[in-house]
């Protein structure tokens, strides 16, 4: 007997895995602040669980630098500091000009439409809070993919998740000036229009613009919290 083609084999995810990604979520939106402290009863109490699954993710974040865990089974959300900012961008640095511009030559003008097409979904204020960080993530991960191994995802996934709490806070500083929006779409469509001429120097150069914006942004957002 065959098996039925109209069903899709469905992903197991566990307990922990859920408070994982929900606390992250939490954190890289800044809807738990940074310096914000913590028990592991009072998530468990608010999660609706036992305080064991809660345990182990934040075990999960204290690596990926989002939080710092203390003894009495308390946690505090991570910092922001500039030194922190100019770490994780000259990081970045290091690996995603180099990888736009081998990515630039590898996508077909289709797969660029489709891209394209989702700009507008990754950039405030269009795109919900609490949805923006998984957007721009999956959209930057994909401009990369063609060029990227899996170790490289797997070390900008950090990166991108540190200097996401950066950007929320600096975007949310600049809400009620259109321009800066602009600004980002900009650089994300002429980041694009470089892959549609196959030019590697100027994706290469294109991300390193990107950075130095996501750097200037974030440095707004630190501004916000002196």
């Amino acid at each position: 007997m065959t098996e039925p083609a109209s069903v899709r084999r469905i992903e197991a995810v566990s307990v922990v895995d859920r408070v994982t990604a929900e606390l992250r979520r939490a954190i890289i939106s800044c809807s738990m602040q940074p310096g914000q402290e913590f028990s592991l009863r009072q998530i468990a109490s608010q999660l609706g669980i036992s305080f064991i699954p809660v345990r182990e993710a934040l075990r999960t974040l204290e690596a990926d630098g989002l939080l710092i865990t203390r003894r009495g089974r308390s946690a505090v959300v991570a910092p922001l500091d500039p030194d922190g900012l100019a770490g994780l961008v000259r990081l970045r640095k290091l690996i995603e000009p180099d990888l736009m511009a081998q990515a630039s030559v590898r996508f077909r003008p289709a797969e660029l439409d489709q891209l394209e097409s989702r700009v507008p979904l990754v950039n405030w204020p269009q795109c919900p809070k609490d949805e923006l960080y998984e957007a721009q993530l999956e959209f930057q991960a994909d401009l990369l993919r063609p060029a990227a191994t899996q170790w490289d995802l797997k070390v900008l996934e950090r990166l991108w998740q540190g200097v996401a709490r950066y950007l929320h806070m600096g975007y949310a500083a600049v809400s009620d000036q259109p321009g800066a929006f602009r600004a980002l779409e900009q650089g994300h469509r002429a980041l694009i229009a470089a892959f549609r001429d196959r030019d590697p120097e100027r994706a290469r150069a294109e991300s390193e613009s990107q950075l130095e914006r996501d750097e200037a942004i974030g440095r707004l957002g630190l501004g916000t919290r002196q």
